[in-house]
């Protein structure tokens, strides 16, 4: 299965700065396989490392941080020696130990030779609980679900991906009935790897609904076993809530809907450990337009993603036969999934800030407003082909942004100052 995130790891092991790297990512969006893949395809020699209830571990690192000491630990566990030039060491599920994170900075500093790549689950929220690791110390690499065109290679239509990456959209335009199938499969089956995998291999529908079950269960286990415990009712309740929130015309958080009388005090630690651990994201409001956007953000207003479309669709009961209904499964449930289809998208890009906008009167919306770090590109998502968007023309009467994106089943066009995306075309943003 091919990830984009192969060539950002190659890119790494030939810098010439170098450092460990830590991937994040949510509970089985691939970072295991890839690490492996990556030292396969790289490297001489992979030596792989799992800390979790590794007692082992747990002791070589308890004691000094002397890197000679680590090495010659680790050559004792494996069974041979190291050789820094022609092996990849992987440390997985190393939040379970955390002096395992803190030597990093050891490593990077006293034998950058090494080539190290750390990954796990929960990482985000050893992170963000402050385990003992330097900042500067270390390289981050953020893997999320397979995005639509890594779908597209994963079953079969490789040329149909390359040609997306091309932008020939005459093209890509006389081709769109395939796109728009491939979506529609997209939609139902998500990124998740295992579910991706399935779909490939058997195109079973019914099983790919199987996957996604056992992986909900799994993330509701993840709850229980990891989450403080005065927080678990909540995480359920808020992580269930989510589809309902996202079925609204106004996709903005509402704590009532979680439960009557509830109150953003109540939450705000279910929604930073749902964050934390990649399972959900959070796009915050802005209601006015500058650079950088972060400095215009309203911290209290809120929309609130799921890490998967695929999963937000099981979540929300979505039977396969929902696929043959024409293009009816693009507006499902107020066009829910297409709104989490395209925030899934413009999160597999690299250096993209993503809020929304409402103005304070809240009588116009714009569903993504995206920071490149140079501009700011207002995206309007339909989920059908109806083109009317009164809320992105106020936007732009009296911000005129100098490119703006209305992305839905439509074909390709460019007017002045605004292109019509087609939704299977969203991950070309970038280079828009």
């Amino acid at each position: 299965m091919y990830r984009i995130a192969m060539e950002k790891l190659k890119k790494w092991k030939q810098s010439k700065h170098r450092k460990p790297l830590i991937i994040e990512g949510a509970r089985q969006v691939g970072k295991t396989w890839l690490m492996k893949e990556f030292g396969r395809q790289e490297y001489q020699d992979t030596i792989y490392i799992n800390f979790d209830s590794n007692s082992r571990m747990a002791e070589l690192f308890a004691a000094d941080l002397d890197v000679e000491r680590l090495i010659m630990g680790l050559e004792l566990h494996i069974g041979h020696k190291i050789d820094s030039d022609k092996s990849l060491l992987i440390f997985d599920e190393v939040q379970e130990v955390p002096r395992a994170l803190a030597s990093l900075k050891y490593f990077y500093e006293n034998a950058p030779q090494y080539h190290i790549i750390c990954a796990g689950s929960l990482l985000g929220i050893a992170l963000h609980q402050g385990t003992s690791f330097p900042v500067g110390k270390v390289d981050f690499l953020k893997l999320y679900p397979l995005s639509f065109k890594e779908f597209l290679m994963a079953i079969d239509k490789e040329r149909f991906a390359e040609l997306l990456d091309s932008q020939d959209f005459q093209m890509i335009t006389s081709f769109k009935q395939m796109y728009i199938e491939a979506l529609k499969q997209y939609y139902f089956v998500g990124g998740m790897p295992e579910a991706v995998q399935s779909f490939a291999e058997d195109r079973d529908f019914n099983e790919v609904h199987e996957i996604q079950k056992r992986i909900l269960a799994a993330y509701e286990q993840d709850f229980s076993k990891h989450a403080p415990n005065e927080i678990v009712p909540r995480l359920r309740m808020l992580w269930n809530s989510i589809p309902s929130q996202l079925a609204k015309e106004n996709k903005k958080f509402i704590y009532g809907l979680i439960r009557e009388g509830a109150r953003a005090k109540d939450y705000e630690t279910a929604i930073m450990w749902l964050c934390d651990c990649g399972l959900v994201h959070k796009v915050s409001r802005v209601n006015t337009v500058g650079l950088p956007l972060r400095a215009y953000e309203d911290l209290k207003a809120f929309k609130l993603f799921v890490v998967d479309v695929g999963l937000l669709g099981c979540m929300a009961g979505l039977r396969p036969r929902t696929l043959l209904d024409g293009n009816d499964l693009f507006v499902e449930f107020k066009g829910a999934l297409t709104e989490q289809y395209v925030c899934q998208q413009l999160k597999t890009i690299e250096d993209l800030d993503i809020y929304y906008y409402t103005n304070d009167r809240g009588s116009c919306e714009v569903d993504f407003i995206v920071d490149t770090g140079e501009g700011i590109v207002p995206v309007e998502v339909k989920a059908e082909v109806n083109l009317r968007a009164k809320s992105l023309k106020t936007y732009r009467e009296k911000f005129s942004p100098e490119v703006s994106i209305r992305t839905s089943m439509a074909d390709y066009k460019k007017e002045e100052g605004l292109v019509n995306l087609p939704l299977y075309g969203i991950e070309e943003i970038d280079k828009i």
